[in-house]
């Protein structure tokens, strides 16, 4: 756990003004769709600070933050990662990329997105509606 929550100044100082705006939106469009408790922890050795959306024990995603970049991650297990195969063509050519490029460990692929934009939002809705049906309307 973190000693304190950084505030929007640390933040926009930490990532930058454009990514900071990225940061919220995509936290806007999670929290659209799903009511979870949110952690801050510190981020490990890549990342000064995690973000983490779970509910029930159940962790389904969390977004990182460091010097001039955000991340975003989002961890398939086998039904899942079943799931978006069968469905693969619906994703941009970046999220197919990435899905390809990473190491699948025992308990699944953990996928890290870098986003600049709100270009991939729509992919990792549909990533969390893998994971999870949405709980809010």
């Amino acid at each position: 756990m973190l000693d304190k929550i950084p505030t929007k100044e640390e933040m926009t100082a930490l990532v930058g003004k454009s990514l900071y705006d990225v940061w919220n939106k995509l936290c806007s469009m999670i929290n659209e769709k799903y009511d979870m408790d949110c952690l801050w922890n510190k981020g490990g050795k890549a990342w000064k600070y995690e973000y983490k959306y779970r509910r029930g024990g159940k962790t389904l995603c969390a977004l990182y933050a460091r010097e001039n970049c955000i991340g975003f991650m989002i961890i398939l297990g086998k039904a899942e990662r079943l799931k978006f195969e069968k469905d693969r063509e619906n994703y941009g050519e970046e999220v197919q990329k990435i899905y390809d490029e990473t190491k699948t460990y025992r308990d699944g692929k953990w996928m890290m997105f870098e986003p600049i934009d709100t270009s991939l939002f729509d992919d990792f809705i549909k990533l969390l509606e893998i994971k999870r049906k949405p709980n809010r309307k």
